[in-house]
């Protein structure tokens, strides 16, 4: 369920209504049997629309660019999801970290990844998102990258992350069993 300039006002609107934090949830449940996969994009910002997002979800794909303060950030969200285990979804759990806006060539993006792999290795995704222009073009064109360009070094890692994603989540499944 891809995000939009949209939801804009859904923060406002929301903000009143009865069982706010658990109406996508209730929205998504009767879904849940006719789909294996349901991807909700939320907003970077901990409002009711991300909040409702985490309250929907089984985990949390968190991407983080590059950068030292998306660093920061992701122990402020990380901490985040422990206060949302202990409050209003106790099952929620994070399925990965995916680092994203990677540029080889830069000592930044090397120690960012460095350092995410060294502290969260079983979390961090193998496959990185490289900074590529065809990522930031096809917006533009109003398609996703897999249409716009296949071949793009772009589209090429967000195919390869969901084939991690999909081992990832048979792995989860053989190891509940």
């Amino acid at each position: 369920m891809p995000s939009s300039i949209d939801l804009a006002g859904a923060e406002v609107e929301i903000a009143d209504l009865p069982q706010r934090e658990s109406r996508l949830r209730n929205v998504i449940e009767p879904l849940r049997s006719r789909f294996r996969y349901i991807l909700i994009d939320c907003p970077p910002s901990l409002g009711f629309l991300t909040l409702n997002g985490l309250r929907a979800a089984d985990e949390v794909l968190i991407p983080i660019q590059a950068e030292y303060f998306a660093l920061e950030g992701l122990a402020r969200l990380m901490k985040t999801v422990e206060r949302i285990r202990g409050s209003v979804h106790p099952d929620l759990r994070i399925g990965g970290i995916l680092l994203t806006m990677y540029d080889s060539r830069t000592n930044l993006s090397r120690q960012v990844n460095e350092d995410l792999r060294s502290h969260l290795p079983e979390l961090t995704y193998r496959v990185v998102i490289p900074r590529n222009v065809r990522l930031a073009e096809a917006p533009s064109h109003g398609k996703p990258v897999i249409t716009y360009d296949i071949s793009s070094p772009g589209a090429q890692a967000y195919l390869a992350l969901a084939g991690e994603f999909i081992a990832r989540s048979k792995e989860r499944m053989k190891n509940r069993t």
